[in-house]
Parts: structure tokens; C-alpha cells; sequence
């Protein structure tokens, strides 16, 4: 019987002898390759925590002491460790969440797998201990190097090292990557910590040296001393730390149980905020994630476990359009700049980086801090083009609003995975943000269709030097083209079906990735004898005047979005029919106000009625027709 078969919660890890810890990080390692392989997930950070998390579980007492994931991702561990072993529907509805979840476990506390988080969750649990006399329990914040380049996180640290009577460890998980190998000034200090392993060392061959030559004397124990603080003064700077006044202890070999356990315990027994700094190796025990230098393995889809290569090979997608055409772009305009907040590869911006290293701006993970720098090169003579997922923008919206709207700066904001993704649940799905642009005064917003409205939406984005302009287009593989029939002032008319003189004459909107829903319904809305219109605005803020136009010919109109239905780009249609005093009514379809749990993106669509016969049956319905 294997040793994870015997494991169904942490009381069950601590009963376990360091060896036998040892082979069950073995143990897990192949699970997880096995497992992960056939459903896609994030493989290489969980294999990199294996042991730091038995460690974690050995020393610590969950749920008693609460142990809080930054980012989430790297907790599929922690879920089998907690009795959840069952990872055959990883990430699909009905199956386990790619990330911690309340519903699945009362050890897991925070469902948000945005980064940089987890210190301000610790400090107000730790607070809420000490307040409510729980003095005997300790939180455990697992915070990835990455992540402590998001500004929240100095924002929590400064606080945490006020509260001395707090029992909270902060472990820092350093791999030296997020996405891409960590940047900034805080990535040096860890690397010089990192090469503090050595000193331990030498102090250690020093004292056998000395206890092998026989009695030392006063000068050879002076000089040992000499040696420890001379090595650790030059490469030991974690002053950044204790100045702080936060106690530090490591770097610690993060693959080795009892060494982690080791000091996890001397931190607990503390008593009060201590950073553990634990070194590892993403995609450890995998030798293609070992060998992967561009990080192919940190998120994947099904791969042969073996070699680690897609069991199909992915489809030519909206993010390598963006790639080629933005490095088109660099080599036309010597003024456009890229900036990225720590996923370089992951949107696209790798080509660039290739063949304009000068020219782009890792950030770290402090999207807040790209959106007023970039601010900050438009008013210096530069268009920065900002990349981020679409989910990661709502973390920046006072920036856009204030310090890039507000000053009518030249920003564009290129939002990758717009709309519904799906597999990694309610914190990823991009669905808010046409919602929260619409209230940016002067900001414009395209939806691109396909690859060719992608690529002139992207050309006239960075022609704008006075407002912002965001570029947002959806996860996942490109469908064929779909060419206008002809362009009314901007406004792509994409089909005209022609019935009788006397029937409702219908305009279908489909905005963005949502204009093939909109030509399938418009095709049976057809076959029912009405008369339909299928217009895609491109550009869907501010509404364009052709739109309104439109929407006046018209007996009645749907729009159909993959964003919030509720203030979406829809919303403003209506809205802006109504402020034309047009009779016109405008059916608004779309993601209602709701978090979503991990499906597909179809699934998602099918639950949400979001469908061409959903769109079909809904507008009849309104009209007063029956199927």
C-alpha cells in the first residue's frame, strides 16, 4: 500500500517518520505527474513544494492554524495532504478546483489565486487570534518570490512587523520565478540570500576542523568567528528584513523534510512574525520540467508524461496574433514600449522582448504600478503597450481611471483571456472588465472577431495619443475569419437576411468572440420569418453613432456579450438608444452578476443560456413568438 493511500489529513502526515516523509514526496511527485498529465494543470510549481508542504503540514496543525496559498496554484499539494486524492477531474466541473477552495475543505481559506494577497490575509487572521485569545495558534502565509513583487504585499509586511505578539510565519517560496524568472530589486536581495547556503557550510567544515586537530585555542576560535561574520556580512543581506523588524531565518534547502521541518519550528516557536526564506526548484523530479527554460510547465494542457509534450498540439491562438502583429508594430513605431506585469511569455510579449529587449518593462506582479508608469512614458513621448490577462486589469482600475484617463494619456491596455476561460474558476474568468471601462471617461475599446479585426484593432489602438485605448480578445484557438459584408461608418454589417415586408426587421449585436453566436442565431431567428441584421461595432467604447443608427431602423435589437450583462457594453447601447429618444428596445445578453465555478468555456455557456438556440428562444420570446 502506497504511503498516500494511508494519507487522509494532516494528523496522518505528522504520524509519518522522516523517512518515510521523504518517500512520500517521491510518492507524490509521481502522482502528480500522472494526474496532471491527463486533465492539464500547474504541474511545475506543485512539484517545487512537495516537500516545503509535507514540512508545512509536520510542524503545523491545520485547520487549527490556518495556512493561506499565495497564489493558489501551487496547492494541489496541500489538497492531497488534506485527503483529497481524487484529481481525475482537475479543474473540470464536478472535479476539483486548480486552486484552494471552501467548499472542497475547511483547510482551505482563500479561493483568490490573484498574487500577493495572502500577507494581508495572514496579518488579519494573526490580528483576529491575538484579539480573540487564541494565542496558541499560528498562521503560515506561502508566498512565492514572484508574488512579493505586487506592492499589496510590502503593504501587508509593513504592517505585520508592527504586530511583535503575532504568531505568523511567512514562508518564502523562492524559485526565483513567477512565470519568467523573477526581476527587480527584490529578486537581487533573494539571490544574494540564496548564495548564503554556503556559509552555514563553511562555519560547519571550520568546527570539525577543529575538533579533529584537538584542543582549539582562543586565536583559532576568534578567527572562526571572524570568518562566520566576514562571509555573512558580505553575502547575507537580510537586513532588508530585520530592519523591518521581522526575523529571519534561512535560506533553507527546501527539498530537504527535515531541514524545512527543522526550521518551520523554530519560526512557529518564535512567537512572533518570522520570514522562513526556502529555496526550490520549480518542476523538481520532472526531467522535462527540470530542462524547460521557457516555463512551458508552470500551467499545461494534457501531455504525454513521459516526454512532456501536448497529447494534440495547440491551434494557432489570439495571443500569437498579438505577438506577431505587436512586433510589427515595434518595427514600424520606434516610440511603442511593452510592459508586462511578470508573464512576459504567457501574453505574448516574448517576440518582442526578442527582438526589442530595450524596449519592454517586466514589472513584477504590480499591475497598478505598470498602468501610472505607463502613464508616465505617454507623457514622456512613448505609447507603452500594456499586456495582462483581462482578470488582472481589475486590480488597476483607479490607475486607468486616474492617473491614465484622468491625464489623457496615450496607454494601450492589450487584455488577453477576455470573457470566459473557464478550467481555473471564478478569479480568472475575464468578465469584468467592459463592465468596469465603461465608466473611464474618454477610453475606447475594441473587440476584435477574428485575427484580421485583431490586428487592425491593435494598429488604430496605438494611433491613439490623447485617451486610453484597450484591446480585448478571448482564451484559446482562432476560428475562421468573418468578413464583413460591408462597414457602415466603422460599424461591420456581417449578415442580412432578407423576409417578408411586414416582419419584425431584428438587430443581432454580437460583440467580440460572441459574433459567431450572433450569425447562428440570426440564421434560425431567419428561419422563423424574421427580418435580421447582424452588425459587430469592432470598436465597442464609446457606442459608435452608426451603432445608434442602427439600432433606429430596427424593430428590436439584442446584443450578446461574454462580459457582465449588467453596466456591460450592452447596457451602454441601450442606454445610449435611450438618450436618442429612439423606441427601439434593446435586449441585453450576457454573464450575469455572479462568481463562476470551474467548467469550460461551453459548459459555461450552455449554463448561462448563452447559446445560438438560447439567443434564438430568447428573442422570440420577447417578441411574442413561439417556437
Amino acid at each position: 500500500m502506497r504511503l498516500l493511500d494511508r494519507i487522509t489529513s494532516p494528523a496522518d502526515v505528522r504520524r509519518l517518520s522522516g523517512r518515510q516523509a521523504t518517500a512520500l514526496a517521491a510518492e507524490i511527485r509521481d502522482f502528480l505527474v500522472a494526474q496532471v498529465s491527463r486533465t492539464g494543470g500547474h504541474l511545475g510549481p506543485n512539484l517545487g513544494v512537495v516537500e516545503l508542504t509535507i514540512a508545512i503540514h509536520r510542524v503545523f496543525r491545520s485547520p487549527e492554524d490556518t495556512v493561506v496559498f499565495d497564489t493558489g496554484h501551487q496547492a494541489y499539494v496541500h489538497k492531497l495532504l488534506t485527503g483529497r486524492t481524487d484529481f481525475s477531474a482537475l479543474r473540470r466541473r464536478g472535479g476539483l478546483s486548480g486552486y484552494p477552495s471552501r467548499a472542497e475543505s475547511e483547510h482551505d481559506v482563500v479561493e483568490n489565486s490573484h498574487a500577493s494577497t495572502s500577507l494581508s490575509w495572514a496579518d488579519g487572521i494573526a490580528k483576529a487570534n491575538v484579539l480573540q485569545g487564541r494565542a496558541d495558534r499560528s498562521v503560515v502565509a506561502v508566498i512565492g518570490d514572484g508574488a512579493l513583487t505586487g506592492g499589496m504585499a510590502w503593504e501587508a509586511l509593513n504592517n505585520i512587523a508592527a504586530g511583535h505578539d503575532r504568531r505568523l510565519v511567512i514562508v518564502v517560496n523562492d524559485n526565483g520565478r513567477s512565470y519568467a524568472p523573477t526581476i527587480g530589486g527584490l529578486a537581487e536581495h533573494l539571490s544574494l540570500l540564496r548564495a548564503t547556503q554556503g556559509y552555514e557550510h563553511v562555519l560547519d567544515w571550520g568546527k570539525r576542523t577543529l575538533r579533529r586537530s584537538g584542543p582549539p585555542g582562543r586565536f583559532a576560535y576568534d578567527a572562526l568567528h571572524g570568518l562566520k561574520k566576514g562571509i555573512k556580512d558580505v553575502v547575507a543581506p537580510q537586513g532588508l528584513f530585520e530592519d523591518l523588524g521581522l526575523k529571519y531565518v534561512g535560506p533553507v534547502d527546501g527539498h530537504d523534510v527535515t531541514a524545512v521541518e527543522r526550521a518551520l519550528r523554530r519560526a512557529r516557536d518564535f512567537g512572533g512574525p518570522v520570514i522562513v526564506h526556502v529555496l526550490t526548484e520549480k518542476g523538481r523530479g520532472y526531467s522535462p520540467a527540470e530542462q524547460d527554460v521557457a516555463d512551458r510547465f508552470h500551467a499545461v494542457g494534457q501531455i504525454h508524461p513521459e516526454t512532456g509534450l501536448p497529447v494534440a498540439p495547440s491551434r494557432f491562438g489570439w495571443t500569437s496574433v498579438f505577438a506577431d502583429e505587436i512586433v510589427r508594430i515595434g518595427r514600424r513605431r520606434s516610440d511603442v514600449v511593452a510592459i508586462t506585469a511578470a508573464m512576459l511569455q504567457p501574453v505574448g510579449l516574448a517576440p518582442f522582448a526578442e527582438e526589442f529587449p530595450d524596449r519592454v518593462f517586466d514589472v513584477g506582479i504590480a499591475e497598478q504600478h505598470a498602468a501610472t508608469s505607463a502613464a508616465g512614458m505617454a507623457f514622456a513621448g512613448l505609447h507603452p503597450v500594456v499586456a495582462v490577462y483581462a482578470t488582472f486589469l481589475n486590480r488597476a482600475y483607479d490607475q486607468v481611471l486616474l492617473d491614465v484617463a484622468l491625464h489623457r494619456a496615450g496607454v494601450t491596455f492589450v487584455l488577453d483571456r477576455a470573457g470566459l476561460t473557464g478550467d481555473d474558476g471564478a478569479s480568472h474568468n475575464g468578465m469584468w472588465d467592459m463592465a468596469l471601462l465603461a465608466s473611464v471617461p474618454g477610453l475606447r475599446l475594441a473587440a476584435p472577431r477574428d485575427e484580421e479585426t485583431l490586428r487592425s484593432a491593435l494598429r488604430e489602438a496605438v494611433d491613439v495619443d490623447d485617451a486610453p485605448t484597450v484591446v480585448r480578445y478571448p482564451k484559446g484557438a482562432l476560428g475562421d475569419p468573418l468578413p464583413a459584408l460591408e462597414s457602415l461608418d466603422g460599424v461591420d454589417v456581417l449578415a442580412r437576411h432578407e423576409g417578408p415586408d411586414d416582419a419584425p426587421a431584428v438587430l443581432v449585436v454580437g460583440l467580440g468572440s460572441m459574433a459567431r453566436t450572433a450569425l447562428a442565431a440570426a440564421e434560425a431567428l431567419a428561419a422563423h420569418g424574421l427580418r435580421v441584421t447582424v452588425a459587430d461595432p469592432r470598436w465597442v467604447l464609446p457606442v459608435p453613432a452608426a451603432l445608434t443608427k442602427l439600432v433606429g431602423e430596427h424593430d428590436h435589437v439584442v446584443t450578446i456579450e461574454d462580459g457582465l450583462v449588467d453596466g456591460g457594453a450592452g447596457s451602454v447601447v441601450a442606454q445610449r438608444a435611450r438618450e436618442a429618444g429612439l423606441p427601439t428596445p434593446v435586449q441585453n445578453l450576457g454573464v450575469p452578476r455572479a462568481f463562476l465555478d470551474h467548467a469550460t468555456r461551453d459548459q459555461l455557456l450552455d449554463e448561462l443560456r448563452l447559446r445560438p438556440e438560447d439567443v434564438t428562444r430568447d428573442v422570440l420570446a420577447a417578441l411574442g413568438r413561439t417556437r
